[in-house]
């Protein structure tokens, strides 16, 4: 019997990376490993992988940070180590990769997929959020130069707010990261409570301004955020 593959199935192929992170398709992220180049990566993300490579759940770095998490359910984060070709996924969630060039970010940890472990980061609560919203919210600060990937419901949107001259409202449930040096303020809109977001009679939204980017994921499932009562 013949055992060739069919070219159909061929089309799917891996490809030769390009850079340290990028997409294969539009759900997954092609890490290229390589010795001392380490990666913390959503616990269970891992769908395939080519060479050596080896995890460790729960790292000594993850779990001074884990009291602070509050998820309930330990450390989320595994670090990855070795030489070859690395494969993640989220449950069929779309994935976006990012190159920090010197910059800083906040982003909702449930969306946090993968980064470069030389990256400076921590658990920080967004008091901008809490402020207006009667909601404490826990995302994680990720500042340096390396990759991120993050994950979105559908196909999110990268937002550029350029000069600063004009703000960009964005729904509090559908945020997944912004630049950690944007200005935040709240603001409540009763006559359009029926018509953005979700809820009864009122509708919040945040007010961007400044120089950076926000990524909206179209979805605004509030039980998504790593939040606690204020």
């Amino acid at each position: 019997m013949d055992q060739t593959v069919t070219p159909g199935v061929s089309g799917y192929a891996p490809t030769p990376p390009a850079a340290r992170m990028e997409n294969h398709g539009s759900h997954m992220v092609k890490i290229a490993m390589a010795g001392g180049q380490d990666v913390f990566a959503r616990s269970g993300s891992m769908v395939a992988y080519e060479g050596f490579v080896q995890y460790e759940a729960n790292p000594p770095a993850v779990r001074q940070a884990a009291s602070q998490w509050l998820t309930g359910e330990g450390a989320p984060l595994m670090k990855c180590s070795g030489d070859g070709l690395l494969y993640l996924a989220d449950y069929g969630a779309d994935v976006v990769c990012l190159n920090l060039d010197n910059e800083a970010m906040s982003v909702n940890g449930t969306n946090l997929l993968a980064f470069d472990a030389h990256l400076q980061w921590g658990v920080e609560r967004v008091k901008g959020l809490a402020k207006f919203s009667g909601q404490g919210m826990f995302n994680v600060g990720i500042s340096g130069t390396g990759w991120v990937a993050l994950t979105s419901r559908g196909t999110p949107i990268v937002v550029d707010c350029g000069r600063g001259e004009d703000e960009t409202y964005v729904d509090p449930d559908a945020l997944v990261a912004w630049s950690s040096g944007l200005k935040m303020k709240g603001k409540r809109s009763m006559k359009a409570g029926a018509l953005i977001g979700r809820g009864s009679g009122e509708a919040y939204q945040i007010a961007f301004s400044g120089r950076g980017f926000v990524v909206v994921q179209p979805s605004e499932d509030s039980t998504d955020r790593l939040r606690v009562r204020g």
